[in-house]
Parts: structure tokens; C-alpha cells; sequence
């Protein structure tokens, strides 16, 4: 039995079962990243010996993933005890370790995760790619040559390549979602609020972001969210309940449709944000194909999306609240390691928007937050009349390693960006509920990610509706070429 080739929920079945021990889970995950991860640089702080001896002591019968391997994005998330580096030389070269967990780890070790370490990131978590000058590229474990796409492309590499069933990564613009598409993975995006970021923070980057998992199958994600969703004490947003637990969200999603199902309205879309490049032929394809087999189980499809995606204005926007952000969380590690981290210790690009941000007003940062929040209102009334929003994860295939790099001009980004699309960010500016499924693979054996983008509040109906395309599509036996 190859346990790199089982999801966190049969692996759990197996320790429930008493076929597998917790200890033996982690020892197999710790050998498979000693002998996989050195091609592919995807895990940059392990901590094998303490969850070693962590493993030992989980209650397999209370504990619904005792014993199941995880790691986590090394940006967010603090473990105390552990680095914490955000991608910055200069808190590598600190030595910086956390005083204390996040909520979201005290969650994740109530459900009985074992955590083997960190992984890597993007220098302050502002890259489409997670090749940071601090630790290196990341691989992309289906073509070593290719990015694993950002920020949570360490993450991604190491549940594509089996390393580990489950992984933490944060979206802040589609740093779950792209990679998730360029690895070969389900990335859900939590709705607003739907998980904490507690203690330490309220929201990060003015309630753009928030964390998650990425998976490979499924079921995984629902049961993982719906374990460790919910607000913590004092926080800023939290999301309204959900109609349904995810468990039964899947559940339906797995039962044969029936006429007394109700049929989803679906808005289809292949076009990039405002004024982007002409999308890829063959993410076209991968659209089609979510398309066609949507339309076989009766859902009612047709060319629609919100208006409000064609605003040319609204990157800029999102740029100066997240540039801001950059700005004020820089100013938070310098006081943490007891120094001011200086401009010139960042990669070019990010120092060039720590520099703008600095030369913006209070004033000019709350009218951006107010003409964002305008824009949700318009976005997000579509849905009055639909259900489901269709289009891709990014709209160009996988880009190679070294296209990205740290010292891109602002004309270069902005290049960028209307290659890959901005199909992500819009969703983290109104807060809804985004997911990335692993659909289809280019000509070349790369994946294609596709999107679907649900109401405020409904991850419940991505999660029925991902489902029900895992069965046709069957994505959680394909193997990458480097893989355990």
C-alpha cells in the first residue's frame, strides 16, 4: 500500500482501523519528503523530530485525521516555536521563531493533523510564482522546469507530488487558487470570515485574504473546513452560517441526479478581467468541458458574468490596499526582530511597492477601500439571478520558472497580469467563496485549473457541484512525473 497515493481521509480511515499507526503515518511522509522534496524545494522548514514524538500521544478516537501529515505555508499561520519567514532574507537571517499558535493550528492539532513543517513561499507572499530569493524555486513536480505558480506554491508542490495528503496555503488574490490550477489540485477559497486568523490578526491585507487547504480530492477539503471553520473571539468579519455542513454538500454531490434536483443556473465565462490577452485555446477547452458536462446533468449554462469584471480601474485599487498592507506588516517584522528592515533588503519589486504605498495618503487608501467595496455591490448583485459563475482559474497555461523573477518593471506586472488573466483577485475584493478544480491537462501533460465562483456564503454549493465533476473526472488518480 502506497500511502502517497491515499487523500487525509483514507489515510485517517486506516489509523481509525488501527491498521495503520499515527507514528507510521508520519514516518512515511517524513521519508517521502527526505527523498522527493530535494527536486522539488518545497519544504523549507521541517520539524520532523517533534511530530514524532507529537504523533505519539493523539487520541485516535476522538481525533478525526489522528495521525494524518500536514504542512503549512510559511507565511501566516505561526506555530510557536517555529521559523516564520514570509519569503524575507532578513528574517531568515534572524533566526525568527514564533511565541505562539494561530488558532488555526490550535484547530488544526484538535482535529489531530501531525505538522511536519513549513513550506515555501514568496517574499512577503506578492508573487504568481514562489521562486523567493530567500529559499529558492519551488518545482512544479509535473514539469520541474515550470512554476507552481503563488504564493502557496510549496504547499501545492507537496500534496501534487504526494509528500503529504494536505497542505495550508492563504489567498489573498488566488495565491490558493492558481497554484492549485498549475499543481493539479482542489483550492477552495474560503468565503470572508469563514476561518479565523486569530489571535494575532484580525483580517490581512484589509480582508482580501484568508486561509484554507489544498487537497486532492474533495472530500478532504469539506471535511477540513468544516472542522476548522468558524469565528474566533473578537474577530472583525464572520460569515453567515452555511445552509449545510460541506459533509452534506458532498453527500449530494454524490448521489446520482435525479429530475427533482434542482438545476443550477451557471454563468459562463472564458474571457480575462477588463483589457487581457485572449485566453489559451486550451484553457478555452477546459472551460468547454466543465461546460459540457454541467450541461449533461441538466444545469442551465450560457455566456453571463458580472459586468463589474470589465472595470479597468479596480487592479489599481487592489494594488494600493495590498501595497499598504506590505508596507505596515514590513514595519510589524522590523519591531519584531528589533530593527527596521530596510528597502534595500527586499527583492526589487517589492520594494518598489513598499515605496509606493509610502507614498500614499490615508486618504487616498480609504476612498481605494470604499470604490472596492462599491465595486462588490455591483459584482456580487449578479447572482441575484444566477447561481454558479464558470470561468478559469487563470487564462494562460503554466508559466515556466524565471518568467516571474524579483525585479520586474510595473509594466512588466501589469503584462502579467493580463496574461494570467485576474480571474482570482475580484473574488477576494467581494469576499465570496472561490474554488479551483483540476480539470483538464494541456497538450504538454500540465494541468488546467477551472474556477467556479458560488454566492456569498456558499461554499456548501461548491462543494456539492466539485463533486460531482471528481466522479466524472476522476483527477485524484493522476500522478505527476515526480511524485512518492
Amino acid at each position: 500500500m502506497n500511502l502517497a497515493h491515499l487523500d487525509a481521509t483514507a489515510q485517517a480511515d486506516l489509523i481509525r482501523r488501527g491498521e495503520l499507526s499515527p507514528v507510521e503515518s508520519v514516518e512515511a511522509a517524513i521519508d517521502r519528503i527526505d527523498h522527493i522534496d530535494p527536486a522539488l524545494n518545497a519544504v523549507i522548514h521541517p520539524r520532523f523530530d517533534r511530530a514524532l514524538a507529537e504523533a505519539r500521544s493523539l487520541e485516535v478516537e476522538t481525533q478525526p485525521f489522528a495521525g494524518v501529515p500536514i504542512l503549512l505555508k510559511d507565511f501566516g499561520c505561526p506555530q510557536a516555536g517555529e521559523p516564520h519567514h514570509a519569503g524575507l532574507r532578513a528574517l531568515r537571517d534572524h533566526g525568527f521563531r514564533e511565541e505562539r499558535d494561530c488558532w488555526l493550528v490550535e484547530r488544526f492539532r484538535a482535529a489531530g493533523f501531525v505538522i511536519l513543517g513549513r513550506t515555501n513561499a514568496p517574499e512577503l507572499a506578492c508573487a504568481a510564482t514562489t521562486e523567493p530569493l530567500a529559499y529558492g524555486q519551488t518545482h512544479n513536480p509535473w514539469s520541474l522546469d515550470h512554476s507552481t505558480g503563488g504564493s502557496s506554491g510549496g504547499s501545492a508542490a507537496a500534496v501534487a507530488a504526494g509528500l503529504v495528503p494536505v497542505a495550508h496555503g492563504g489567498d489573498g488574490g488566488g495565491s490558493i487558487r492558481m497554484p492549485s490550477s498549475c499543481c493539479g489540485l482542489v483550492g477552495l477559497k474560503p468565503a470572508r470570515g469563514r476561518l479565523t486568523l486569530g489571535p494575532a490578526d484580525g483580517v490581512h491585507w484589509g480582508g482580501l485574504s484568508t486561509d484554507g487547504v489544498m487537497t486532492r480530492s474533495v472530500r478532504d477539503t469539506a471535511a477540513i473546513i468544516d472542522w476548522v471553520s468558524g469565528p474566533g473571539c473578537g474577530d472583525p468579519y464572520a460569515a453567515h452560517a452555511l445552509p449545510r455542513t460541506l459533509g452534506d454538500a458532498l453527500v449530494a454531490g454524490s448521489e446520482t441526479p435525479t429530475k427533482d434536483r434542482p438545476k443550477l443556473r451557471i454563468g459562463v465565462r472564458h474571457e480575462a478581467f477588463g483589457l487581457g490577452d485572449a485566453t489559451h485555446p486550451e484553457v478555452v477547452a477546459a472551460v468547454g468541458l466543465a461546460e459540457s458536462m454541467l450541461a449533461e446533468l441538466g444545469h442551465q449554462l450560457r455566456p453571463a458574468s458580472p459586468a463589474a469584471l470589465d472595470e479597468d480601474e479596480i487592479p489599481a485599487l487592489q494594488g494600493i490596499v495590498v501595497a499598504t498592507w506590505v508596507a505596515a506588516a514590513l514595519d510589524a517584522w522590523g519591531e519584531r526582530i528589533g530593527r527596521e528592515i530596510l528597502l534595500d533588503e527586499l527583492e526589487p519589486l517589492n520594494a518598489l511597492t513598499v515605496q509606493s504605498a509610502r507614498n500614499h495618503t490615508a486618504v487616498d487608501y480609504t476612498r481605494a477601500v470604499g470604490r472596492l467595496h462599491a465595486f462588490s455591490r455591483r459584482a456580487v448583485s449578479w447572482w441575484e439571478a444566477f447561481d454558479l459563475l464558470l470561468l478559469p482559474t487563470i487564462t494562460d497555461l503554466t508559466p515556466r520558472l524565471g518568467e516571474m523573477h524579483a525585479d520586474l518593471t510595473p509594466e512588466q506586472v501589469s503584462g502579467l497580469r493580463k496574461r494570467l488573466g485576474w480571474l482570482t483577485p475580484p473574488w477576494n475584493i467581494t469576499g465570496q467563496p472561490a474554488i479551483s478544480l483540476p480539470l483538464a491537462s494541456s497538450e504538454k501533460g500540465l494541468p488546467i485549473g477551472i474556477q467556479l465562483v458560488a454566492a456569498p456564503d456558499r461554499e456548501d454549493l461548491l462543494i456539492e457541484v466539485a463533486r460531482t465533476l471528481e466522479q466524472s473526472a476522476d483527477w485524484a488518480r493522476k500522478r505527476p512525473p515526480v511524485h512518492a
